[in-house]
């Protein structure tokens, strides 16, 4: 019977007991059992491997290992027993003490063997094993507790240590390793763990159904990625088969003499409703140690955490990336990639009339589209590329190609979507993409300044007519107008979140002389990352293109009443008055009238004190939602401002039916009153209009005390302009807001144009 291996705590064969080089620890057991048995000659003690543990002499001796092995074979044979004699070289008579642990099956066999040996003498003089386990019995029971007490403490040790690296694996693939790189493929992490805290010679992860192969070289001993080529079938199949990891301590991978033995631990990686979707396994050579229950249980963890991270990363309609999985990707690889960024481009993908579809097939179609879509981009994709469903009907690419390669891939993507619809229902389907392909800036940083230049092609191509690639070209304006759009419109967003954005006022005198009530208008700044103030002029396009302007409606609006709101005495009875600006797009937000009204209420400041501005064209192309808006505000007590006005086309059928106070004439018309009679003409007719129907005008962009003089001529009653003051922050205005108030009246007039004429 072969000698029974005994295993550590991490389940390899091998000794738990170390030689211990400090010998002379011994040395009181050696005195003790040479007071008991004279005739003494050497002490040793091998493990249940026959290795040699310690020894005062003999432990080199092969004829005696030999007979150690052949003595553990007789202990399992025999467990109930303390052990034999046996004659070393025919002469020499040595003792065998078979050691057992106290707790355990007795079959278990014993945990090491001490070894008697006794000096030669005469054939009278040799001592039975019973007479020698009654003079030693003291001293063996002592040497065993102690030999137990080590034995115990080597192996807590090395479980202490297995548990350590448990814990750096479990870290590690958790992201809480300190050091680790947060753009990193956790899946990659998880692969680099099981080779490094497993000592796998090679780690695979197979996920047919995502297109998913990663594969992870062993540290110490890597194997070739080959291998899975051979058993990927069968470890796929055996993944639908068992749950639970399975372990296959040796195995041949192909038929032959001079084929090599593997060890395989397999673990399926399962789905939410408990559908196997792939497997995770690991490799060792035959000449590695065997693959035990510890490992199985964390390939277990880590077949789980697999899945997880596939359930975040991926979606499940198309199988491709998520946003959030592509987006922390795509910044990892601009992060590596350096001076290799130009051989990168971004492909923007948009299906076309996605809404179409579901609203005339059902939904269940507009997935199944979604599905085959997503299956055509993942058969197509090139190795390193990544692609993610970013959105419900878009689509991203990264791609490692240039330009020209790139818009080719672009273009058969394309084509190979209008055969999609082929192959759902009767074939009579019509889809199509639109795709808009770029080169990967230098400068770019992350994913929306990657992708920024392909989007917005996406969008020209939808504008151009649809189911076309377009390339990024800095020649074409629209595009390179688009694009600037979209790189601001990032800024902008971050300007809001980050309180970036700044607000200043402008003064607005009268013209005539007379005084009245000090006006200013809320303009809005924007902060850029090197602290430089930006007017509306650099940011105002992105934000109507992209609809934000509701939102930066709303948040001047709070703002400036939020301002106002300490200085509601010096405001009341109007003594000065602010003008703020509202959107078209505001206007068609059906909640806007309402918050407007609930804010001017809740402020405590006089109504009168506030005029909204709304452009002439913003408020006839929406004229229900305006008047709704002008009819609660002039309920309030608040004043309404028609911007821009002399532009519009229709514009006059309106005046006398909306509550409007005030008209702003458009800055074309001033700019141009000292050398157009035209311009001047018109000017004059609008401030005539405006006085008949009770409203004040202002006439904007007046740069010049020339311009200033001939609209007084003209009837104008403000204006507003470099020449009457420059744009500043609203706290100095507010600061000095005693002084305006002051200039209202008769004594303060003089100060009040000294002041505006600053």
């Amino acid at each position: 019977m072969p000698v029974k291996e005994r295993r550590t705590a991490s389940g390899d064969a091998s000794s738990p007991m170390k030689v211990d080089s400090a010998s002379a620890s011994y040395e009181p057991y050696v005195q003790l059992f040479r007071a008991l048995f004279p005739r003494l000659a050497a002490l040793s003690v091998f493990d249940a491997n026959a290795e040699p543990v310690w020894s005062t002499e003999m432990a080199s001796d092969g004829e005696l290992r030999k007979l150690v092995g052949e003595t553990l074979q007789h202990a399992q044979l025999d467990p109930g027993a303390p052990g034999h004699s046996a004659m070393l070289r025919g002469e020499e008579p040595v003792y065998f003490f078979w050691l057992r642990r106290d707790t355990g099956p007795i079959d278990d066999g014993p945990f090491a063997v001490l070894v008697v040996a006794a000096r030669r003498g005469t054939e009278s003089e040799h001592r039975t094993f019973a007479y020698v386990q009654g003079l030693l019995r003291p001293a063996i029971e002592c040497l065993r507790r102690e030999l137990v007490s080590r034995d115990d403490i080597v192996q807590l040790q090395g479980s202490l240590h297995e548990h350590s690296q448990d814990l750096d694996m479990l870290l590690a693939m958790s992201g809480g390793q300190a050091g680790a790189d947060g753009n990193e493929d956790d899946l990659r992490v998880i692969l680099r763990s099981a080779v490094t805290h497993l000592d796998a010679g090679l780690a695979a992860l197979i996920v047919p159904e995502k297109g998913l192969v990663l594969v992870q070289p062993g540290t110490t001993q890597p194997l070739e990625g080959t291998l899975l080529a051979k058993a990927h079938r069968h470890l796929l199949s055996m993944a639908q088969m068992r749950r639970d990891a399975v372990i296959v301590n040796s195995i041949k991978l192909q038929a032959g003499e001079d084929s090599a033995v593997y060890r395989i631990l397999s673990c399926s990686v399962g789905r939410a409703d408990g559908r196997t979707m792939g497997v995770l396994a690991l490799f060792r050579s035959q000449a590695a140690p065997e693959f035990t229950e510890r490992h199985a249980r964390l390939v277990e963890l880590l077949a789980r955490r697999s899945a997880a991270i596939i359930a975040s990363s991926y979606d499940p309609l198309t199988g491709l990336l998520t946003r959030p999985a592509f987006e922390q990707r795509v910044n990892g690889m601009l992060a590596a990639s350096g001076e290799s960024r130009g051989r990168w481009s971004a492909l923007y993908i948009d299906m076309n009339r996605m809404h179409v579809i579901n609203d005339n097939y059902g939904m269940h179609v507009g997935d199944q589209v979604l599905t085959r879509l997503g299956e055509l981009i993942r058969r197509r994709l090139p190795p390193g590329a990544l692609a993610a469903r970013i959105s419900g009907d878009r689509f991203a690419i990264m791609l490692p190609a240039v330009l020209d390669d790139a818009a080719r891939f672009a273009e058969s993507l394309r084509q190979g979507a209008e055969d999609v619809g082929a192959s759902i229902g009767d074939g009579s389907l019509p889809i199509s993409v639109s795709i808009g392909v770029a080169s990967v800036d230098a400068r770019a940083q992350e994913f929306a300044h990657a992708f920024a230049a392909a989007e917005t092609v996406c969008k020209a191509a939808n504008d151009r007519g649809r189911n076309r690639v377009e390339i990024y070209q800095e020649s074409d304006a629209s595009i390179v107008r688009r694009f600037a759009d979209v790189n601001l419109l990032s800024n902008l967003r971050g300007a809001i979140d980050r309180d970036h954005l700044r607000l200043v006022a402008q003064a607005i005198a009268p013209l005539d002389g007379r005084g009245g009530a000090p006006h200013f208008e809320i303009l809005l700044r924007m902060e850029n990352e090197n602290g430089e103030t930006l007017g509306p002029d650099h940011f105002l396009s992105a934000a109507l293109r992209y609809q934000m302007m509701p939102e930066i409606d709303r948040w001047v609006i709070a703002q400036t009443i939020e301002r106002l709101k300490p200085h509601a005495a010096l405001l009341a009875e109007a003594a000065v008055a602010f003008s703020i600006n509202c959107s078209g797009q505001s206007l068609r937000d059906e909640k806007f009238t309402d918050y407007i009204c609930s804010l001017v209420r809740a402020s405590g400041i006089d109504p009168r004190a506030l005029t909204f501005e709304l452009t002439e064209s913003a408020a006839v192309g929406n004229l229900p939602q305006a008047e709704q808006l002008m009819r609660q505000l002039q309920r309030l007590g608040c004043g309404i401002a028609l911007d821009d006005f002399g532009t519009g086309l229709s514009s006059l059928a309106y005046l006398r039916a909306l509550p409007i106070t005030s008209l702003k004439i458009d800055g074309s018309f001033v700019r141009d009153v000292l050398k157009d009679p035209r311009a001047a003409s018109m000017i004059e007719v609008i401030a005539r209009l405006a006085h008949s129907l009770n409203m004040t005008t202002v006439a904007e962009y007046v740069e010049t005390e020339e311009i200033r003089t001939r609209l007084r001529g003209l009837g104008v009653d403000y204006a507003q302009g470099f020449a009457i003051a420059r744009p500043v922050p609203l706290d100095e205005v507010l600061a000095q807001l005693p002084l305006y108030a002051a200039g209202s009246s008769r004594a303060g007039r003089s100060a009040l144009r000294a002041v505006a004429a600053v």
